[in-house]
Formats: C-alpha cells, structure tokens, sequence
C-alpha cells in the first residue's frame, strides 16, 4: 500500500469482527513501531501484546468512558514508556503508537488509540483512581514503565 493511502485509510475504528487477528501480523506490527523514533535514540518505548479475551474485557473496564470497545478487539497492545530513559517517554510514546497504527493499516487491520495516561477511571468520580494505576496493576507493570495508551487491533467491522 502506498503511504499516501495509508494516511488516508487510518481513521478510528471502535468496532471489529469476531475473526481472530494472527499474532504473525501483531507481531509484525509491533516491530515496525519499534523502529519509530525516540529522543536522542533512547529508545524509551516498549510494547505489551494483549490477546487473552478475559483480559481485554478488563482492559476496556479502565475507565468508564471511552474504554469499553477493548472488549471487542481481537488483540490490544498496550504502548509503555521507560521513564528512566528520558523525561520525554511520552512524545516518544506517542511517535511509536502512531507508527503502530499505520502500520495496522498496512497490514489491514482498524485501531483505535484508547488515552490512559493522565486519565481518571470516571469523569463523574463514581469510580476513583486513575486509569493508569488499573491498567498497571492489572498486567503486573514493573516500576518505571509508564503507560501511555492501549491500541485496539482487530478486523473492521462494516456498519
């Protein structure tokens, strides 16, 4: 695919078919956004490849808004920054969740950036703490990784 039509394919998707996405392709997607740049090459960022139906399904529970099309996908990948590498873990982030994404276009697949980071688990407050601290604590994320976002993978599903 050319890239000029990548961009112009690369929109959200919050829906995905039940048909299971091959972890060749995840695993290649992956090491694509591992190739993005990072601040003054620190390679900050790393990737967690989520598969297990039962833990998406907690995944999309982060929040109580804009979270819950996790349930859905067939696969998420959840976009770590090492913090002890540079102070702008985030901007590096972010340039590899990007890269991630249009490379699931490339492989033909919809995505859909889910922001953790900085987010409370409700806007209304009826469920306390912060996105992050669940996401951590869910997956058992070491000291000094920080989480950005989580990218839903999976195959579009046509309205």
């Amino acid at each position: 695919m050319e890239y000029s039509q990548i961009i112009q394919e690369r929109h959200s998707v919050r829906h995905f078919q039940d048909k299971e996405v091959e972890r060749e392709l995840v695993d290649r997607i992956v090491q694509e956004a591992m190739t993005a740049p990072s601040s003054k090459n620190s390679k900050s960022s790393a990737f967690m490849i989520i598969e297990d139906a039962d833990t998406l399904e907690a995944l999309s529970q982060m929040r109580t808004f804009g979270s819950a099309l996790i349930k859905g996908a067939k696969a998420a990948v959840v976009v770590l920054g090492d913090e002890s590498k540079t102070d702008l873990w985030r901007e590096n982030c972010a340039i590899s969740a990007t890269f991630l994404q249009l490379s699931a276009v490339n492989a033909g697949l919809g995505s859909c950036w889910v922001h953790v980071n900085g987010r409370v688990r409700s806007a209304d407050g009826s469920v306390p703490g912060q996105a992050e601290d669940y996401v951590r604590e869910l997956l058992g994320i070491k000291e000094g990784m920080r989480v950005l976002c989580v990218i839903a993978l999976g195959y579009e599903q046509i309205r």
